[in-house]
């Protein structure tokens, strides 16, 4: 694509863009719900248009044009913006719900891939239990006793291996974000790694005659920590996948746009660990029935389909908005 192929193709939406600005700024009021989203549409698309023209017309006209006109839809846009709560309130309701609509597939992925692993160690050690030493580490494989466990001194269920347990996802998430620079080979490589470990246990606890026992203690907090990791792994197989096929663009402007959208994924599962690490110190722990335990993996379920589901409902309610007003 040349500089006149480029210009022609977005010329119309930089115009739209000064056009909102100028209304806004003659008006001098706060922006509308409604103009938030179509503004803020418009204003990604520049920033991402001046990311790619800085790319290949460093020394074009359009290049300065758009720095400009980008810094002044920024201004405007943030000097007319909510409370930094309030921005908040609108990433997690509305933003974060758009990524994850747009990217699913790559969070999908990032399930099968843990799944897989998990289902291959899980038989192997169904079928041989001293395939348990050869999957697990030393500590992990030499400190579980399923025979222990619920009660008070057992490993499972002990503040330490919740801790340590809940500061390992969270290492994990960040890992198999970061990872995507790898063309995502190290983000595919952990999270089926991590399969491998939960399979390996299950299929410890399932020789144990404990599967029951087991799940109650790992679903109610773990609904929501393999959410986010798989979230963040998600991200990561995003950027790396952007990375391996460029397209029409290159490397380093996907790498730039693409980590930019990785990063606002994995701010995202920040509440996910927070919520999850609270079951965790308190729920797991407590000395209530296993079916209480199943009940509350069964309300955060419910919660986060909830979560998502009003969230697409309120974007659909707002593009609406914006094509009636287009």
């Amino acid at each position: 694509m040349n500089v006149k192929q480029f210009i022609k193709q977005h010329r119309e939406d930089w115009q739209q863009l000064e056009q909102m600005a100028a209304s806004m700024q003659k008006r001098k009021r706060k922006i509308t719900g409604a103009d938030i989203n179509h503004y803020y549409r418009l204003y990604q698309k520049a920033a991402q248009n001046l990311s790619y023209s800085q790319t290949y017309f460093p020394n074009e006209d359009v290049t300065q044009y758009l720095n400009a006109l980008v810094s002044k839809s920024h201004n405007l846009l943030y000097k007319n913006q909510m409370t930094s709560m309030k921005q908040a309130s609108y990433f997690f309701r509305t933003k974060f719900i758009g990524l994850l609509i747009e990217q699913w597939k790559f969070i999908i992925a990032a399930m099968v891939l843990f799944t897989v692993g998990g289902v291959g160690s899980f038989f192997s050690v169904v079928d041989d239990p001293m395939h348990i030493y050869s999957i697990l580490p030393a500590d992990i494989a030499q400190g579980v006793d399923p025979d222990k466990l619920g009660s008070g001194d057992g490993a499972v269920d002990s503040p330490f291996m919740s801790a340590s347990i809940m500061t390992n996802n969270i290492q994990v998430a960040i890992l198999a974000f970061a990872g995507g620079v790898t063309f995502g080979i190290l983000t595919i490589y952990l999270l089926i790694y991590n399969g491998i470990i939960v399979g390996a246990l299950a299929a410890l606890f399932w020789n144990h005659g404990k599967s029951y026992d087991f799940w109650a203690y790992i679903v109610p907090h773990g609904m929501i920590e393999l959410t986010a990791i798989f979230i963040a792994g998600g991200a990561g197989l995003l950027m790396g996948y952007k990375l391996f096929v460029p397209g029409n663009f290159s490397r380093g402007f996907q790498l730039k746009h693409q980590a930019s959208r990785s990063v606002q994924l994995l701010l995202g599962t920040i509440p996910l660990f927070v919520i999850a690490g609270i079951i965790e110190g308190f729920i797991t722990p407590a000395k209530i029935s296993l079916e209480a335990k199943y009940i509350v993996a069964f309300i955060t379920i419910i919660g986060l389909i909830l979560y998502i589901a009003i969230g697409k409902l309120s974007l659909m309610r707002k593009q609406a908005i914006i094509d009636s007003d287009s």
